[in-house]
């Protein structure tokens, strides 16, 4: 797992680096000698250094290019500099690097630019010079290298109206949640991190790697059965939403990540047409009338009785039935319960106690409008502080939360996860229903010590293929089967 720092989390952590191990204007050096490393510099070179210790770290480096005989200029998007912005400043001109301001600069005749004007610690509006520069650099056709984040960029949200469009971005000490949330994938060419000796002293959030969830899949052994897998269970459709291949894709999915077996749940208005397409998942019609489904005690314990997992709500839009139904499983079930699409918009409507009092180990899965309906937060407050309104949902209710986004974050309030596969062309219908699946079936058989990192797996795989799938078709005519589609390659290359 890679360490995925805050704002206030790399804050904290520089300060007391700073203070206890490395004095600052060593570790600006250190940091600037990073940059230099991990990109390659053609040269004439221009240095856009913003006020803070972003542009000193600039700065610092313009010194090192000077002395290793690459063509650097200096331009200045600020007049007011830290204290040690000032003294690197007084270095350059000691060594008689041109230092231009902004208003004099001629962008086009350099090759490489590097972006050292704002850093992590950036939040809220541009000002006007430093929206300038980031223009200026986003027109200028040069090969940009980004310090530690983006300017622009929400270094807590990944979210930025204007930011720089980078080739390369650096990060100084750890990465930070807005190298992979939201907007970063598409203003980031590619990044690289650099350890310049800063000390963690706080943090909770991971990013995870294929070697962090091989270990929950594992080779099956002759003597077993499909009992040692897991029963599970999808509950979802309606008559404007039977979407009869989707609903039988989702069971196969499970089936696809490892479950024993899959129990797939519809309204008996809708069964005739799922029947068709089941071949190894079973059916459990649930009680319907003139109207739609029906709540029905004894169907529903039918369905979900003897599973270890059941998912709730894909396809089966808001209403009272739905609530009754979802109120009786939060009541009586205490297995895994996924809660997505309509499950959730029906969650929304919900007294809040059923997930307060429910024994079932609950994973919610929402995207960002859907996690907005639940928590009452606007999407801007959620884009802006994903990770925070995430952790602090999911401790409130005790659940485990998947939000899903660019980057899927998953928390039980503790920990968070982060987890960065996924391709553009996943932005499709049905790809929250294989995801769903996708967990559905991994819950099957995950332990109950790992129910967390489990949920973690399901959004990793699910991205991965995705990634694979786009790789295959195209990002443009791609849909959720395709996904589908890849999910025995992906665990195949785990080694079972």
């Amino acid at each position: 797992m890679i360490t995925v720092l805050s704002r206030e989390q790399m804050r904290k952590s520089d300060a007391y680096t700073v203070e206890n191990i490395t004095p600052e204007r060593q570790l600006i050096k250190k940091a600037a000698e990073a940059l230099l490393a991990s990109a390659k510099y053609t040269p004439p070179v221009c240095v856009m250094c913003g006020g803070g210790n972003n542009g000193a770290d600039g700065l610092a480096l313009s010194l090192l290019l000077h002395k290793d005989g690459i063509i650097a200029d200096v331009c200045l998007v600020s007049e007011h500099l830290s204290d040690e912005g000032e003294y690197f400043l007084s270095e350059c001109k000691s060594a008689e690097i041109p230092v231009i301001s902004l208003e004099n600069v001629d962008i086009t005749k350099y090759k490489t630019v590097v972006d050292c004007i704002l850093g992590t610690g950036f939040s809220g509006k541009l000002r006007d010079n430093a929206e300038k520069a980031i223009k200026m650099i986003n027109d200028s056709g040069a090969y940009v290298i980004s310090a530690d984040i983006n300017s622009g960029l929400g270094s807590n949200s990944g979210m930025g109206d204007v930011c720089v469009l980078s080739d390369i971005t650096v990060a100084l000490g750890e990465y930070k949640y807005g190298h992979f949330l939201s907007r970063a994938k598409d203003v980031m060419k590619s990044k690289i991190r650099c350890d310049v000796g800063i000390k963690v002293v706080e943090n909770d959030t991971f990013l995870i790697e294929k070697s962090d969830v091989m270990h929950l899949f594992n080779a099956r052994k002759n003597y077993s059965h499909k009992g040692v897998y897991g029963y599970v269970t999808v509950i979802g459709g309606s008559v404007e939403y039977s979407g009869a291949a989707k609903l039988a894709n989702i069971s196969m999915c499970a089936l696809r990540s490892g479950c024993g077996v899959c129990r797939l749940a519809v309204p008996e208005n809708i069964a005739h047409s799922v029947m068709p397409y089941l071949l190894e998942s079973t059916l459990c019609p649930l009680k319907c009338d003139e109207n739609g489904l029906v709540f029905d005690e004894a169907s529903v314990k039918n369905a979900i009785t003897g599973t270890v997992c059941v998912s709730f709500g894909m396809g089966m839009k808001i209403g009272k039935e739905q609530k009754k139904m979802l109120a009786y499983i939060l009541e009586n079930y205490r297995g895994r319960l996924i809660i997505d699409a309509d499950g959730l918009n029906n969650l929304a409507d919900m007294d809040s106690r059923y997930l307060l009092e429910t024994n079932a180990s609950v994973i919610l899965t929402p995207h960002v409008k859907e996690f907005s309906r639940l928590s009452g937060k606007s999407c801007e407050e959620i884009l802006n502080e994903p990770v925070k309104y995430a952790k602090e949902y999911a401790e409130k209710y005790g659940v485990i939360l998947l939000l899903k986004g660019t980057s899927t974050l998953i928390t039980d309030g503790d920990t968070v996860y982060i987890t960065d596969t996924g391709a553009p062309g996943m932005a499709t219908a049905g790809s929250g229903d294989v995801l769903s699946g996708i967990l559905t079936g991994i819950m099957g058989f995950a332990p109950d010590e790992e129910l967390l990192l489990s949920t973690a797996s399901g959004a990793y795989i699910n991205g991965l293929c995705g990634m694979m799938a786009q790789d295959a078709y195209t990002s443009v005519g791609m849909t959720s089967s395709d996904t589908a589609g890849f999910i025995p390659h992906i665990l195949k290359s785990f080694g079972v």
